[in-house]
């Protein structure tokens, strides 16, 4: 029986008051990314224990953290879901959720996904369902069905009180589909109606990354620590942004000096975390920085994670990191378990694993053993499709750097320059301060220099 509703209006089968105020701030913490999340909802379960759509969210937050061992927990809450709802009848929106958690188990994702957008079909003003639809396309590299979901509801919250992180949502993804002057304007508007919204933030700093103007995006962040500082790990990667600006006009010292002091100052295990920080780590040593022994830190966590498989990208970042340190023998362990991942036919994620994962993973293997003719030609197979191992552009522009390094230590002049020139096309035609560097090396290397040869050569 319904008894309350929730900050967004919409019916629930909570069973009091206080109930609905702990899951409305679970929700909203959600929404901020905040660390309070697991905090309140675990207030939501002691006040209502029978709540099925509290235990369905617990296990698709587990799932979105990409750790093997969360699985199980997922699978428990699965359990405690279904257990619930048979004492507490549900709604049918609460039980969709449920469904969601399910199909993801199951191994489809973009089910999960599809069944938590057929939510905002009838219920649009859910907050809760909003941002997991983003979460887990966004996990899927599906930046266009993002967008579509928003500009579906978007009619529904004009008058929302959770507006700005709509905004800062719906930022994210026009500029993650090339629209880059409203991203930008969205961004800021958002801002402006929740002031703690990270996302909407660094969805602005995207647009700074995409569109090549550095110093704007180091303008637009300073001051701003607030909007980040009550987030969960995402603040990590908000630095990580401040570190790519600074690495983007040649500051290397000041971006290897936020990796140490604010990226990675906690060395903790999330894969998030580990991709900030090990594509840093890469970007630093494209432009020949010696990032002396950080890498053995980032590859005692990526050994112990070799057995994972949840995502392909996070499989990719182990590889970096792995590469990094040396660590041969985990190199191949990582990629006998995602041969054996890509020969099953059960998931969505093998399907990736198959392609472009293993072909990624082995051009990553081959760069880091110097053979880079080789770690072109399959880095460059993987390139079109790489996309769907999910993540941002910015975040996966560490593996097109990389496509690019080995083409042209590999000696692929021509392939180099033809790749430079559709990064930088795909970045809205802003020629960012790498490229310029990397032009640089190739006009000189054509030129018959020995210095430059040999800086393509070693990567100085």
């Amino acid at each position: 029986m319904t008894t309350e509703t929730d900050f967004c209006g919409c019916a629930t089968s909570l069973p009091s008051a206080e109930a609905a105020s702990a899951w409305d701030a679970m929700v909203r913490a959600f929404l901020a990314h905040g660390a309070a999340t697991p905090d309140h909802l675990g207030q939501v379960l002691e006040l209502a224990p029978d709540f099925a759509q509290a235990y369905a969210a617990k296990g698709l937050f587990c799932l979105l953290l990409g750790r093997s061992e969360l699985v199980e927990t997922a699978r428990e809450m699965l359990v405690a879901a279904r257990v619930a709802a048979e004492r507490v009848p549900q709604l049918p929106r609460e039980a969709a959720y449920t469904d969601a958690l399910a199909a993801w188990l199951e191994g489809h994702p973009s089910k999960s996904g599809d069944i938590l957008n057929g939510i905002l079909s009838d219920t649009p003003r859910d907050a809760l369902a909003m941002k997991l639809v983003q979460a887990i396309f966004f996990v899927l590299g599906r930046p266009d069905a993002m967008r579509a979901s928003l500009e579906t509801i978007q009619t529904s919250w004009q008058d929302h009180p959770a507006k700005g992180y709509f905004k800062g949502c719906y930022a994210f993804t026009l500029e993650e589909t090339g629209e880059y002057a409203l991203a930008e304007k969205t961004g800021r508007e958002g801002l402006l109606m929740a002031p703690d919204d990270a996302w909407g933030l660094h969805a602005v700093a995207h647009v700074y990354d995409m569109t090549a103007r550095a110093e704007d995006g180091l303008y637009w962040l300073s001051g701003r620590e607030a909007a980040w500082a009550h987030c969960n790990n995402f603040r990590y990667h908000v630095w990580w942004h401040i570190a790519l600006m600074h690495l983007d006009l040649g500051q290397a010292d000041k971006a290897l000096a936020l990796y140490d002091a604010e990226i990675r100052k906690d060395e903790t295990d999330d894969y998030r975390d580990i991709s900030n920080a090990a594509s840093l780590l890469s970007r630093l040593e494209i432009e020949g920085v010696d990032v002396g022994k950080r890498w053995q830190e980032l590859a005692a966590i990526s050994e112990n994670r070799t057995g994972d498989g949840c995502l392909v990208f996070a499989d990719l970042h182990y590889m970096l990191s792995l590469i990094g340190g040396g660590r041969n023998d985990a190199v191949s362990t990582l990629l006998g378990r995602m041969g054996r991942d890509a020969a099953r036919l059960d998931s969505e994620a093998a399907k990736i694993t198959r392609h472009p994962g293993l072909s990624a993973a082995n051009g990553l293997e081959a760069f880091g053993e110097g053979q880079y003719a080789q770690a072109y030609l399959n880095l460059s197979a993987a390139r079109s499709d790489m996309q769907t191992i999910g993540g941002s552009h910015a975040q996966r522009d560490v593996f097109e750097r990389l496509t690019i390094e080995a083409a042209l230590r590999g000696g692929y002049l021509d392939a180099a320059e033809r790749l430079l020139g559709d990064r930088t096309h795909r970045r809205g035609g802003a020629q960012d301060g790498y490229t310029d560097r990397r032009l640089s090396l190739i006009s000189a290397a054509r030129g018959g220099s020995d210095a430059p040869r040999m800086a393509l050569v070693h990567g100085a």
